[in-house]
């Protein structure tokens, strides 16, 4: 039993921080064995109708975190201290990258204006509700000291959301819609969250007087078009290096290593410059996606997708053991002196105005959706897939978390009674919302959305194969502008064109603006950038 002695001094006493480069190396040998524990268990039960792998990472965290806690007597619970640094640096980036590069592009934007509603205008209400909401009901339960900037902080880490669950159980080919709207309105969801927080940590509440509201708003729009820009010109700029200097012909190393690398780098360089690196390697892997991914060889296209998956799917799952060992750590306990009664109402506080924060803008701007749509445009949101949507963001993540950590904590570390409470009320409302409510998903929509016979979508629309751009109106609708006609003889004059391009502008927004695009895509943007021409488009969107 020598090396069970020697594994918890090292590790569990001195929880890998203080005890060198010895104790650093076997934290992590232990924590890179968990996380295989937890592949192996999520591969075991894929087939489960109630648990899935970010729940399963969940558990297996909390029970290792358990066993160290009783090992070293109660000293500790975790193998690595959570900070927030290491997850917004290290963790995050390559889950938001390979959800921009992996996004289905022309559902994405087919439904950009939903998706930025929800993920935008969504997450201003949800702060709105759940900042008054606490502002009102915490001294009623005998919690009170905080500041105006902690009460609207409050309403920006209880505002992201953690769609992963819910993604894992909805078909991408029965409802590819509604997997857009609520992977698309997830990835903004966190990223709006992240930059109004920003905004509002830097807000100084003693020099502002009636314009609280509206320096919040002007940051947040400067933080997330300056942002999104950024990102779309690093991408741009990594496929044209790729177009133009081929790096293929000699290494599809280079190739792989430079999209990758650039990615980083994009997230890093918004850090440097205090914007949001969320925004900036989303919009960066779409435009390498849409670009750089067709200006490398075939065997780089394969690897880069696999590589940037695999990454991805390996924080999430670090994520989550991540959180489940850190829960238990006994300091932010036992510096929280709050009565049991007092962290229950807290509890309940919580999680009732996210509920009711998530309902005030989903069916309104779901109906507002529908209105704006038209008959002609597309298929409305149903009222069931407005619950499913509803339910896909009540879950809370790491995200929350970590930014409950970055205003609570100084390193992770806090002394403040009632900042420890505010750090363990996190915690309680992302187990529950991760277990319970994950836990109910899979019924739920099964229940919600009964099994529909797979349509012959081609990957355009949400599968996997060739698209010929034909076989759906209401997906692949392109119409010129004017007939084959008018365009050969030059007949059409320049006011019936105008008048047809407005009369489809009014009646078909988006695939006007979607025509529009690709016209102008084919026309200065390929040639540049890279990427097949609209005649031998496959599966670009």
């Amino acid at each position: 039993m020598a090396w069970w002695w020697w594994w918890s001094e090292a590790v569990v006493v001195g929880g890998g921080t203080g005890g060198g480069s010895s104790g650093t190396v076997v934290s992590i040998c232990v924590f890179t064995a968990v996380l295989c524990v937890c592949l192996v268990a999520g591969h075991l039960l894929e087939e489960n109708k109630w648990v899935n792998e970010s729940i399963t990472a969940l558990l297996i965290g909390c029970v290792v975190g358990a066993i160290i806690f009783l090992l070293s007597e109660g000293k500790n619970s975790r193998i690595l201290r959570f900070d927030e640094q290491l997850f917004f640096i290290y963790v995050l980036p390559p889950i938001i990258f390979n959800a921009g590069f992996q996004v289905k592009k022309k559902q994405f934007f087919h439904n950009f204006l939903t998706i930025m509603s929800f993920g935008i205008f969504g997450v201003f209400i949800s702060v709105a509700i759940v900042s008054t909401g606490c502002y009102w009901l915490f001294p009623k339960v005998g919690f009170g000291d905080l500041g105006a900037v902690d009460y609207l902080a409050l309403g920006a880490i209880f505002s992201s959301t953690d769609t992963v669950c819910t993604l894992q159980v909805i078909s991408q080919d029965e409802t590819p819609r509604l997997y857009s709207l609520v992977f698309g309105e997830g990835v903004i969801n966190d990223a709006t969250s992240v930059v109004l927080f920003n905004a509002i940590k830097n807000l100084d509440i003693t020099q502002l007087k009636g314009g609280v509201a509206l320096k919040v708003i002007s940051d947040f729009l400067y933080l997330f078009f300056t942002s999104t820009m950024l990102g779309v010109t690093i991408g741009l700029s990594t496929a044209y290096a790729l177009k133009a200097l081929y790096f293929g012909r000699h290494s599809t190393d280079r190739e792989v290593a430079l999209m990758a690398l650039m990615a980083y780098l994009s997230y890093m360089l918004t850090e440097f410059l205090d914007l949001s690196g969320i925004l900036t390697v989303f919009f960066c892997g779409i435009v390498m996606s849409h670009y750089a991914w067709h200006n490398v060889t075939e065997s780089s296209r394969i690897t880069t997708r696999h590589i940037f998956a695999t990454l991805s799917f390996i924080a999430e799952t670090f994520i989550f053991l991540y959180v489940g060992m850190d829960a238990l750590d006994i300091d932010k306990w036992k510096t929280s002196e709050t009565s049991f009664k007092t962290s229950l109402g807290i509890f309940g506080i919580i999680i009732s105005l996210v509920l009711l924060g998530r309902a005030a803008f989903v069916f309104p701007l779901s109906i507002m959706s529908n209105y704006m749509s038209g008959s002609s445009e597309k298929a409305p949101i149903t009222f069931n897939h407005q619950v499913v949507i509803w339910w896909a963001g009540l879950m809370r993540g790491a995200v929350s978390i970590a930014l409950a950590y970055n205003q609570f904590t100084f390193s992770g570390v806090t002394s403040d009674p009632v900042h420890a409470t505010i750090i363990t009320s996190t915690i309680i409302v992302v187990f529950f919302t991760t277990l319970v409510f994950g836990f109910l998903t899979r019924p739920l929509i099964s229940a919600i959305l009964p099994h529909q016979h797979r349509q012959s979508t081609t990957p355009g629309t949400g599968g996997g194969g060739r698209s010929t751009g034909r076989n759906s109106p209401k997906d692949d609708f392109i119409m010129p502008f004017l007939s084959p006609d008018e365009e050969a003889s030059g007949s059409g004059s320049g006011f019936l064109q105008a008048k047809r391009s407005i009369s489809m502008l009014l009646e078909r927004p988006v695939h006007t603006v979607h025509i529009y695009w690709r016209k102008f895509d084919d026309r200065f943007m390929r040639p540049i950038f890279g990427g097949p021409m609209e005649r031998d488009r496959g599966n670009c969107y």
